[in-house]
């Protein structure tokens, strides 16, 4: 394959990452006020809830900062390499680009991921998460 195909196919898997990433964090928030409603188990997992947090933390951060998301940034420089414009190309990248990227005034952004970021820490304490447990190793003298 030829380096402007491997550029491409980079730029279309940080691109299907960053697809991804944005489900984990919307989808995340639903299925932990889901599991409240149906008793799931599984939403009160400490580490799920952590990463989760976290992460829709760093996207509010970025936006009160001004800071464009790295796969973003990773994504065009790619492509921009093959020699792409940016944000055109493959089918996939298309539909993706579709989905995850919309225009809106910045404000716009920083208040929608500032109420999506509170309702995530608010469900942390509406459904608690279960507490970090230590491993006690038993074989230790």
């Amino acid at each position: 394959m030829e380096s402007r195909g491997l550029y491409l196919l980079a730029a279309d898997v940080i691109l299907f990452t960053h697809v991804l990433f944005v489900a984990f964090v919307i989808v995340g928030l639903l299925l932990i006020i889901a599991g409240k409603l149906f008793s799931w188990f599984w939403v009160r997992n400490p580490w799920f809830r952590l990463v989760h947090l976290i992460a829709i933390g760093v996207v509010v951060l970025q936006s009160w900062l001004g800071v464009i998301c790295p796969l973003t940034t990773w994504e065009m420089v790619l492509r921009e390499r093959a020699g792409d414009s940016v944000y055109s190309g493959t089918f996939i990248s298309h539909w993706l680009e579709t989905i995850l990227y919309y225009h809106a005034s910045e404000w716009v952004f920083i208040i929608c991921y500032t109420v999506f970021g509170s309702l995530v820490l608010a469900s942390w304490f509406w459904v608690r998460p279960r507490p970090f447990t230590t491993i006690k190793n038993h074989g230790a003298t």
